[in-house]
């Protein structure tokens, strides 16, 4: 009785629940990574150097930073639909501003209260699916809206190129038109999520009362089992080494993932490409690919129930696609370098992010994920800064390359030797799906 009642709750949880959360990712990504497309044309009207570009994009990461710890928790007292609401409100308008910026000064400006509108809406997602789902549903889950990110770049490619095409419409530029027609449309999406999110599955019409039932019957079962070894309060949540390691894997690949992804338009224009809407059409390729990829890989790990060295995996994979980038830059082999990376960036999401919820409740997860994206996300602020001087110094993209793979080996040995993390949670086998 209990595995029909299991399968109806899921498949009405997938249904009604990750539609909105990739929706709403989507546009998060699109908003954060468009400014790789607005370079383009960019840098050249605000008379931008690599470095100052790197800079000041990545800047939008130290907002992330300082206050992705107090939204989550925030969120977790106020419930997600409100906080969701309002994070995708503000980053949206302020998305839409970055038309208006003027030089380095107000573009970095910009990109710092981008940072702080959005800071907790990723952990606040992931900490939003441990309400609903047991943790042996949680890569899957996991992957599933995170495969809005490469989607984001996959679809955004195309639209920003073109959308870079409307220079001089109404008196404006290309990338003014891209940032206000890819902004407004979050701020919309934000107000429905006040309509449309459900907080908990309590509140949830579109749930039997069996399906509520076995839901709180099985998250309690997993919250006694994880805090039998002891329960957390956030701020040992914040030192736990378990919670610092798992920082550091995550800003090691993030390092990584976003110093490739904030330059990777300008690196297939180098090789040769003079359009800019074919530069969007073959960006599209790593994230096309990488986007089924994650999707399986997270199967992969909820089936085998398994995270570490499906981590590890994916975090190797990453650093040897940078390799092979660098080693032939110049070449169109770059760009399956680049497109072998983006899977391993991708491929490790679902696995990774299962794991904090092994051994973490209630205010301590909320703090506990949000502090590892809060650290890992620093990498987003010093990869396109590191590409973008290595460009500046040698005149090419291989030594930024080759130093963006060094961050995905130092993530793979952190797995490899110190994320041997226990299920704490008590996990019956899965029933047929």
């Amino acid at each position: 009785m209990d595995a029909a009642i299991e399968r109806s709750a899921i498949r009405k949880i997938y249904w009604r629940l990750l539609p909105l959360a990739i929706l709403t990712y989507l546009l998060a990504y699109i908003d954060r990574i468009n400014v790789g497309f607005a370079a383009l044309t960019m840098r050249g009207d605000l008379h931008m150097s690599a470095t100052e570009f790197g800079f000041a994009s990545g800047i939008f990461f130290w907002g992330y930073f300082i206050f992705e710890v107090p939204s989550n928790v925030i969120m977790e007292k106020v419930g997600a639909r409100l906080w969701i609401a309002r994070i995708m409100i503000t980053w949206g308008l302020l998305a839409a501003g970055t038309a208006f910026v003027t030089g380095t000064n107000s573009f970095a400006v910009l990109r710092f209260l981008l940072g702080v509108a959005e800071a907790g809406f990723l952990p606040g997602l992931i900490l939003y699916f441990t309400y609903w789902l047991p943790g042996y549903h949680h890569a899957r889950v996991v992957s599933g809206f995170l495969v809005g990110l490469p989607i984001a770049v996959a679809l955004g490619s195309p639209i920003s190129t073109a959308l870079l095409s409307l220079d001089g419409w109404l008196g404006l530029r290309g990338w003014q038109h891209m940032y206000l027609f890819e902004g407004l449309p979050t701020v919309f999406i934000g107000f429905l999520v006040l309509f449309v999110l459900t907080d908990k599955p309590t509140q949830a019409k579109f749930l039997t009362q069996p399906e509520k039932d076995w839901i709180a019957r099985t998250l309690d079962a997993e919250r006694k089992a994880k805090e039998s070894k002891g329960r957390m309060s956030l701020w040992q949540a914040m030192i736990n080494p378990k919670v610092l390691l798992l920082a550091l894997n995550y800003l090691g690949i993030v390092t990584a993932s976003l110093g490739m992804l904030i330059f990777i338009p300008q690196i297939v224009k180098s090789l040769g490409v003079t359009d800019n809407m074919t530069v969007g059409w073959l960006t599209m390729i790593p994230y096309v690919v990488s986007a089924i990829v994650e999707l399986a890989w997270g199967q992969v790990s909820d089936r085998m129930n398994e995270r570490r060295w499906n981590l590890f995996g994916g975090c190797m994979l990453s650093a040897i696609g940078l390799v092979i980038a660098g080693l032939t830059m110049g070449t169109w082999w770059a760009l399956v370098g680049m497109t072998i990376a983006a899977c391993g960036f991708y491929g490790s999401k679902g696995p990774f992010w299962a794991m904090p919820s092994m051994f973490l409740t209630g205010p301590a997860a909320a703090a506990g994920i949000a502090w590892i994206n809060s650290i890992g996300n620093l990498g987003g602020f010093f990869g396109p800064w590191y590409v973008g001087f290595m460009k500046d110094a040698t005149g090419s993209y291989t030594g930024g390359l080759y130093g963006l793979a060094l961050f995905g080996f130092a993530a793979a040995a952190i797995t490899a030797f110190f994320l041997d993390i226990p299920n704490q949670a008590a996990l019956r086998p899965r029933v047929a799906e």
